[in-house]
């Protein structure tokens, strides 16, 4: 029987199809069967809470959400984490993309709203199946705790839009990581990979990804967790 106590999937990519925007038989199953044998499972994503698909409709109860990336993470009952941005860094991340010529997506517990509209930006929501809701109050929900702040760009504007903001950082802690795998596609799961003991990057993940991976499973679109999970013997 495997150690692996705990698993963490990212969503866009890996649980979901995001040709077919559904999530497959075969990976439903291998959830639950996951969770038959006792292993924690767990959403890691960079979305916002009330932009979380409801999993539970399709018959699956995971235990906890790490959601915005890590910074706010909960289960049914209560909060487990929260790390908001610092309120001075959310102003100046604002006018530093106001300096720029780029609109910001604000995203709270409750809300997910911008100040703008950029080609860029609106494709990112589109991969999701999102719209971008334009803030009538951006100004007011600029003072509200903020986790995410979502702003079109390449790596050569990275300086420009944290200029003058402090640093910061998410770890995400689990009691003993050879006991935790994590499932991940793109960069922002790297960090949630690189914590965990077993990694396993998706045959459709960007080259990074599968470059911090420990190994690689099957396309999202060919059940590739359901899959590596049957294979490994992690259910029957």
């Amino acid at each position: 029987m495997s150690k692996i106590k705990i698993a963490f999937f990212d969503i866009d990519g890996t649980l979901i199809d995001p040709e077919k925007k559904r999530i497959t038989d075969n990976t439903k199953k291998a959830l639950l069967k996951l969770k038959e044998n006792g292993v924690k499972i767990c959403i890691a994503t960079g979305r916002p809470p009330e932009k979380v698909p409801d999993f539970k409709s399709e018959g699956i109860d995971f235990d906890a959400f790490l959601t915005f990336n890590g910074s706010y993470s909960f289960n049914e009952t209560e909060t487990i984490f929260e790390n908001p941005l610092d309120k001075e860094d959310v102003k100046q991340i604002i006018q530093n993309g106001e300096e720029m010529g780029h609109p910001v997506v604000l995203a709270t517990k409750d809300r997910t709203e911008a100040n703008g509209l950029e080609e860029d930006l609106v494709e990112y929501f589109s991969i999701a199946n999102q719209r971008i809701k334009l803030a009538t109050d951006f100004e007011e929900l600029s003072k509200d705790e903020v986790f995410q702040i979502m702003m079109a760009g390449g790596k050569d504007e990275y300086k420009a839009m944290l200029k003058d903001t402090k640093r910061a950082a998410v770890a995400v802690w689990w009691p003993s990581k050879e006991e935790a795998m994590a499932f991940g596609d793109g960069n922002n799961d790297l960090e949630m990979l690189k914590t965990v003991g077993l990694a396993v990057a998706m045959e459709n993940a960007s080259k990074e990804l599968k470059e911090a991976a420990d190994v690689i499973c099957g396309h999202v679109s060919e059940d590739g967790i359901y899959t590596y999970c049957k294979e490994n013997n992690y259910f029957e």
